[in-house]
């Protein structure tokens, strides 16, 4: 790809982050932050970046596994919290998410649907401890996946703060080096472990490098000629990504209320 503007991540953005989250949680008086752990890249800059704002004992990250999750995410996770020095907690979803799917999922059943079972069962565990704790729950989600609506509402899209909300999966990269994330999990393929075999990058038919040259280009008003041009990639993929992002708008927005009340 050529063509791709994104400016690079420096030091300099990187604490302003850490300072955004230590303002934002002292300032609301949260006694700290739980964060859902999965092994992957975004969850382990967040977890970082808490840790660097707010100190190792106000984090709280908890691992959920469930059937299909890879066995060697739950030594990754808790290598990752022992060498940070968080506190490590492991709560399995699986009989959660058995008990609603024999609820929910009569018929024909899709990996989808149990997807985002499993997604809001996780939150329902993060927002459960961070009540308990006068906690706030991260989130974890970056500006790729918000903008083309790569998330479950009220599953993994729900938090209260979202610090990596205006960054790029491929800025993500980039801070996960400057603070010191193990280069394994940078380069492990981004997956939501909601069903065997899963991938970002698969479902969403593109890789986050192309993807991040669009979606960049598309907030700098570019029309799908230019961005096709910038990125030697066919304008009817361009338009594709267009459409997911400007059909998912409505994952991005809160609830939709009357006006004028």
């Amino acid at each position: 790809m050529t063509g791709v503007k994104i400016p690079n991540i420096t030091e300099e953005d990187v604490g302003s982050l850490i300072d955004f989250i230590k303002t934002t949680v002292d300032g609301i008086g949260s006694d700290g932050v739980v964060i859902g752990i999965s092994g992957g890249i975004d969850s382990a800059v967040v977890t970082k970046l808490c840790v660097d704002a707010l100190g190792p004992e106000r984090v709280l990250n908890v691992f959920m596994p469930s059937r299909v999750t890879p066995a060697e995410d739950y030594k990754t996770t808790k290598d990752l919290c022992k060498a940070w020095g968080t506190e490590y907690k492991v709560v399995d979803i699986q009989p959660a998410v058995d008990a609603l799917a024999a609820v929910l999922l009569t018929g024909k059943e899709t990996p989808l649907e149990r997807g985002n079972i499993s997604a809001r069962c996780r939150m329902i565990v993060l927002y459960n401890l961070a009540k308990k704790r006068n906690y706030l729950v991260m989130g974890t989600s970056n500006q790729s996946e918000i903008m083309m609506g790569y998330f479950t509402k009220f599953g993994d899209g729900a938090c209260d703060v979202t610090p990596l909300a205006n960054m790029y999966k491929t800025e993500v990269r980039q801070i996960a080096r400057i603070i010191g994330i193990p280069e394994e999990i940078i380069v492990k393929p981004p997956s939501a472990g909601l069903w065997e075999g899963q991938t970002d990058e698969s479902d969403m038919g593109i890789t986050y490098n192309d993807l991040d040259g669009i979606l960049f280009d598309m907030e700098q008003d570019r029309s799908d000629v230019q961005i096709a041009n910038d990125t030697n990639l066919p304008k009817e993929k361009i338009a594709e990504i267009r459409r997911q992002v400007e059909s998912m708008e409505h994952k991005r927005l809160p609830p939709i209320r009357p006006n004028d009340f």
